[in-house]
């Protein structure tokens, strides 16, 4: 009888260095085209081989692109610019998907390859996530042009669509090769969309930065009215707090219980579907981070007049804090559960007890969250009267 070889265990803790590339422009698609290009790593093969993809309302930009990275004779542009549709519906089924991969396929882009993506936030998700899945991960460039995108979503590491009529259920993490936020980009946003992606910087304010929260309510109304100025350092600080927390963190890929940069999307992810993705996600964000904001006044001691003005801040902005979609208050109660599956363990869920001062939690006193939401209906019929008045 052969002698039992003994077991034996090994466990081994290592790490995998990364850079993330931020870069800020006034014009990537023209006069700032060189910074795109000082990023494209030609290699051995003496040019950067390139896919581009662009949200299809973004046809002027992406056109004055494709015509910079033609005349580059360090890139290989190796097809013609490939069209998604915006919003929701790039990320709702696997048909972009198929069709980028295909893409991907046919032009036999590698591992050193390079896929530029124009768009908003969900164009990004879906995009990236081709290229996440494509060998495995193909070098992603994104250039984000909603205000929400290029203050939160587009120096993130998650790449996702949607399925089960569930927020990012299917996708991966992966650091994008770069990311350009780039001004000129913004300019034809229209008003609603622009002003929906402040939620993002109120909310990462509240969590980390009260001095930038302070910045934030006494420039909303400038906001709202998009001035240069105002806005452009809200994008700036908010993208940078959101890239602090991915690069020194110490969760990126999002492993441990808490998920501090999800404030007040437990909602929201659950309003979007409930609303057909008719209302934008940062709107949905906005409604989640009021609600979440008045709970924790109710049952952590978070100041009352906090949340009021946290409350009139979004209002001024510009962004509304109240959808139907909100009743039955049972129904969107569901979203506690699939956030606690989205997790994969217990339900964690972060909430304040004053500006700067965020805390985890694993239970929701659903009585009192029935409160809050109710108590911000009356808020916002104030705040809405108020705006009437005056």
């Amino acid at each position: 009888m052969p002698d039992r070889i003994a077991s034996s265990h090994s466990d081994i803790t290592f790490s995998v260095p990364f850079v993330h590339r931020l870069r800020t422009t006034g014009d990537v698609c023209g006069h700032d085209y060189q910074v795109l290009a000082e990023l494209l790593d030609a290699g051995e093969t003496g040019a950067a081989r390139v896919m581009l993809v662009s949200e299809k309302a973004l046809r002027p930009n992406a056109e004055r692109l494709a015509e910079q990275l033609k005349s580059d004779t360090n890139v290989e542009l190796v097809s013609d610019t490939i069209w998604i549709d915006g919003g929701e519906t790039a990320k709702n089924s696997l048909d972009e998907i198929r069709s980028l991969l295909q893409g991907i396929n046919a032009t036999n882009l590698d591992r050193r390859s390079y896929v530029i993506v124009i768009g908003g936030g969900a164009v990004l998700d879906a995009v990236g996530f081709a290229a996440a899945i494509a060998h495995r991960g193909i070098r992603l460039v994104r250039i984000p042009t909603t205000t929400l995108a290029q203050a939160d979503s587009g120096v993130g590491v998650k790449n996702a669509i949607n399925y089960f009529d569930k927020k990012n259920w299917v996708g991966t993490f992966a650091v994008p090769w770069a990311v350009f936020n780039d001004s000129r980009l913004l300019e034809s946003l229209p008003d609603r969309d622009f002003r929906s992606g402040f939620s993002e910087a109120v909310k990462v304010a509240l969590l980390k930065d009260p001095e930038e929260f302070e910045r934030l309510v006494e420039g909303a109304s400038e906001i709202r009215h998009r001035e240069p100025e105002a806005t452009q350092n809200a994008i700036r600080r908010s993208c940078q707090l959101h890239l602090d927390h991915i690069t020194s963190g110490g969760d990126p890929f999002e492993m441990l219980e808490a998920r501090p940069l999800d404030f007040g999307h437990w909602s929201a992810h659950r309003l979007e579907p409930r609303t057909a993705f008719e209302l934008r996600h940062g709107e949905a964000v906005a409604i989640g981070v009021a609600i979440d904001c008045i709970y924790s006044s109710l049952v952590y001691g978070f100041p009352t007049d906090a949340a009021r003005r946290v409350c009139r801040c979004l209002h001024e902005i510009g962004i509304p804090l109240w959808h139907s979609a909100i009743n039955p208050i049972d129904e969107l109660l569901v979203g506690l559960e699939e956030f606690r599956q989205h997790l994969g363990g217990r339900l964690t869920i972060t909430m304040l007890r004053d500006i700067g001062r965020p805390i985890n939690v694993h239970e929701i006193d659903e009585e009192q969250m029935r409160a809050a939401i109710q108590c911000l209906d009356q808020w916002q019929q104030e705040l809405s009267a108020q705006a009437i008045v005056e």
